[in-house]
């Protein structure tokens, strides 16, 4: 692979490498069977921990209203072999790779499988060049939107919720109060209450909307929770 082409792909990453560790990461098996050298697995292994700890790092503070079980599943969706393939692509990643004779025949430049483990290891090479803050900037960069997008697909309207369950059930609409805000101006955090039926809930966000619609469902939810209970 040539040093030009190389860099290249480098600056386009953002993030200075070491070519030869580069070049490890975008080694596959195939290649490295036949010219000899290591292949990428390794580096594909380590980069793979390092990109669950990035994305779960980066979901725990971009959404304070979520619970465990929603991050897990958009973390899950973040780092599946589809997406990491696709940012893979955006990043020309297979027209640096490596491959064996049999695999570029059979069309492993366009592979989901080898593009998601090319990227991995270059995560994993990241770590080793510049550590985990590095990493995680990457991660947020390249997997940042992807994230935001699927989040936003699997949220209900909360607010709405409730308000109809409002309506319905005590003839009033919620009422929302900020509570409170911290943090820089760039990563300020709110804290919101809601009121209705005599119930109160707090909810967190990285704007008043987002803590609203936390609010909102941990109300909601409860409610509806207590709507269910058997009457003695």
């Amino acid at each position: 692979m040539a040093r030009e082409k190389l860099s290249a792909l480098l600056e386009r990453l953002g993030v200075e490498i070491p070519l030869p560790l580069a070049r490890t990461a975008l080694t596959h098996s195939s290649y490295a069977n036949e010219a000899g050298g290591e292949d990428n697995e390794r580096l594909e292994f380590l980069g793979d921990a390092v990109l669950d700890l990035a994305l779960a790092d980066f979901l725990y503070h971009r959404f304070p209203e979520r619970d465990e079980g929603e991050l897990s599943k958009i973390r899950a969706v973040v780092v599946s072999r589809p997406v990491l393939a696709q940012a893979a692509s955006r990043l020309g990643l297979g027209a640096h790779l490596l491959l064996g004779k049999g695999e570029e025949l059979a069309g492993g430049r366009k592979r989901p499988s080898i593009l998601a483990a090319a990227l991995e290891a270059l995560f994993g090479a990241v770590f080793l060049s510049h550590g985990y803050e590095k990493a995680r900037e990457l991660a947020e960069r390249l997997l940042g939107q992807e994230a935001e997008r699927y989040a936003a697909e699997r949220s209900p309207d909360y607010k709405s919720l409730l308000q109809e369950l409002g309506q319905r059930r005590y003839g009033a609409l919620p009422a929302y109060n900020l509570v409170d805000s911290e943090g820089p101006e760039h990563e300020k955090v709110f804290t919101v209450s809601v009121e209705l039926g005599g119930s109160k809930a707090l909810g967190r966000g990285r704007s008043k909307k987002e803590a609203e619609q936390a609010a909102a469902k941990r109300l909601y939810l409860d409610l509806e929770e207590r709507e269910e209970e058997p009457k003695n």
